[in-house]
C-alpha cells in the first residue's frame, strides 16, 4: 500500500526570488524612517532606485552615500546585485 504524498514535490509553485535587502545607517536611515528595505535584484542604480521609490526621502541623502554590495564598495550603479544580497547604504561620517 503506497503512502500519499510519499513521492517527489510536485508543487507547481514558482519559487520566489530572495529579496535584497538595503540596510541603512545613520542619516540614510533617518532620512527613509526605517532601517532595511527590501527590494529586487538588478543593477545598484535599479536597486537604489527601487528603495528611494519606496522611502522617498532617501533620496536627497543617498547621493552623497558609499555603497558595500555584500561588503564590497560598489563605484558605478552598473553592478550586478544579485538576489539574497545586503546592500549598505553608509552617509559620510565625522570624526574618526
Amino acid at each position: 500500500m503506497a503512502c500519499v504524498g510519499s513521492g517527489p514535490e510536485t508543487s507547481r509553485m514558482q519559487e520566489v526570488p530572495r529579496p535584497v535587502e538595503v540596510h541603512l545607517f545613520a542619516a540614510a536611515r533617518a532620512a527613509a524612517g526605517v532601517d532595511v528595505i527590501a527590494v529586487r535584484a538588478g543593477s545598484l542604480g535599479e536597486v537604489l532606485a527601487e528603495a528611494v521609490a519606496k522611502a522617498p526621502g532617501l533620496g536627497d541623502v543617498v547621493q552623497r552615500c558609499s555603497v558595500l554590495v555584500d561588503g564590497m564598495a560598489a563605484h558605478s550603479d552598473d553592478v550586478t546585485v544579485p538576489a539574497g544580497a545586503r546592500i549598505d547604504v553608509l552617509p559620510p561620517f565625522a570624526g574618526g
